[in-house]
């Protein structure tokens, strides 16, 4: 007995559903972790902004320690800061504003720059506290310089925060943030990153893998979210100084120093790569200067906020992209280089206009110098600028001041001179605690704050999956008096 025409159209919708739900879940055209109103997030760092500048004219005249620079000013004035390392956490603006990093655990006290083994590091080492499962807020006994046998695997919920120390990282690989969540690496000078790998290499206390060779990238960045890199110096990587790729999204990238380098940042796997349309990055107050080619960054598919950024040098373009990038670019400065083929800020990258005209790059409040100009696209109307734009941003020339500390705090930031990297007192943060050579994990960890912060549940799609076809599979048994039809043969019915 075959099932009636009614019954034959029900089940037809209940398959269709089900393909289209896994379709989706293949394809994950829209990240469930990016943000679906960007122009919301452009407004709220203007907002922020303006109540920093305000503050500063107001109570600040005498020249103290406000900027107008909204994260900084959040934390850095209190001179007790050392005491509450983790307020940091609170200061962020932009995409990234909601990475946690370590917030809520234990400070762990790195005492050892070493880094001999890869698979069974050292407690006391840098690698050791990152491939941790539990959020830990990572401080520097002093001044140390790491060279990394191989790339660093950093896990969820961490916080690399360099301030009162000298810490540089070098070396092999490099930093890798590899489909984790809730990083904050803070004032840390990463340079001379090589490619390295086809070793094993342990990336949790429970997982050893074999990797293959990295691309030599001081900071790479792949299919994670709520990311912030704040107050970093970086230069002389291999390939790029920042790459995020991979579906990555919820990024902010701010107050850091970039020098010397050709390929400084890319966003975006490849123009194929669907999911990086969700990628959604902040580049804001970072100073781009000395021996810089291209990228700064280099967009695919995706929305970047650029705001308040100092571009000093660039010797092909600074901002360039294709894949249909949305590029909102707001009171920068943009000067351009002495040669009179170099002086545009954009590129369209392998693009010719017809196909680049209607992509929604926009310039607002940028200031343009020794010739420097920027090329919008897009349709003027577009209701998603006219939101974004609605708070007019800061001038331009502002950037100076609150570009001022980009960098690392206290460290050389061109790459001129010798480094120091000698003992120096770490304020805050479990200072209490034994610093010295054993291996005791106790001497390594601090003061628990809180509870610890939890990972969100992925939505239960498998579950949901999985409940649909068991309905499928009931109806269809219902619809055939008994006798189970295969899934193929009632398809062609």
């Amino acid at each position: 007995m075959y099932p009636s025409n009614t019954s034959c159209i029900l089940l037809f919708c209940l398959l269709t559903c089900l393909f289209s739900v896994i379709c989706k879940a293949t394809l994950n055209l829209t990240l469930p972790f990016q943000h679906p109103n960007p122009h919301e997030v452009v407004q709220e760092v203007q907002r922020r902004l303006n109540i920093s500048i305000h503050r500063r004219e107001m109570l600040d005249i005498g020249g103290g320690c406000l900027t107008g620079n909204p994260i900084d000013d959040c934390w850095k004035c209190d001179p007790n800061w050392g005491y509450d390392r983790q307020r940091l956490a609170d200061c962020g603006i932009g995409f990234g504003r909601f990475a946690l990093g370590g917030k809520g655990g234990q400070y762990y006290i790195v005492t050892d720059s070493s880094d001999n083994d890869v698979v069974n590091p050292i407690p006391g080492t840098l690698r050791y506290a990152v491939l941790q499962t539990q959020p830990l807020w990572i401080i520097f006994a002093s001044g140390m310089l790491i060279k990394l046998k191989h790339e660093l695997i950093v896990n969820s919920y961490k916080t690399i925060d360099g301030r009162g120390a000298n810490v540089a990282i070098t070396g092999g690989g490099c930093i890798t943030i590899q489909y984790v969540t809730n990083v904050i690496i803070h004032n840390v000078r990463i340079y001379d990153c090589k490619p390295s790998g086809n070793a094993d290499i342990r990336s949790s206390p429970t997982h050893v893998g074999r990797r293959g060779l990295s691309d030599g990238d001081g900071i790479s960045i792949s299919g994670s979210r709520n990311i912030w890199i704040d107050h970093c110096t970086l230069s002389h990587c291999t390939d790029g100084l920042i790459d995020a790729i991979l579906g990555s999204t919820a990024i902010t990238i701010s107050n850091s120093y970039f020098t010397h380098h050709n390929e400084v940042m890319l966003m975006g796997h490849d123009d194929a790569y669907l999911p990086d349309k969700g990628m959604q990055v902040t580049f804001a107050f970072n100073h781009f200067g000395k021996g810089l080619i291209q990228r700064m960054p280099r967009c695919r598919h995706g929305y970047f906020h650029v705001v308040n950024n100092d571009f000093t040098e660039w010797k092909m373009y600074a901002i360039g992209g294709s894949a249909n990038p949305t590029i909102n670019s707001q009171g920068n400065r943009y000067i351009a280089p002495p040669d009179p083929n170099a002086k545009e800020v954009t590129k369209r990258v392998e693009a010719n206009e017809k196909n680049w005209a209607g992509w929604q790059w926009r310039t607002e409040g940028d200031l343009m110098e020794n010739g420097a100009y920027f090329v919008p696209s897009g349709e003027d109307t577009s209701p998603l600028y006219a939101k974004a734009t609605s708070i007019d941003p800061k001038s331009a020339f502002l950037v100076d001041q609150l570009t001022m500390n980009a960098g690392v705090f206290g460290g050389p930031r061109d790459d001129v001179g010798s480094v120091s990297f000698g003992d120096g007192p770490v304020t805050g943060g479990g200072e209490s605690r034994n610093t010295g050579g054993g291996h005791n994990n106790d001497d390594y960890f601090g003061i628990e704050f809180g509870s610890g912060a939890t990972t969100k549940p992925s939505p239960p799609t498998t579950v949901f999956l999985l409940a649909l076809f068991l309905l499928v599979w009931h109806i269809t048994t219902a619809i055939s008096g008994g006798g189970l039809y295969t899934l193929s043969s009632l398809l062609f019915l």
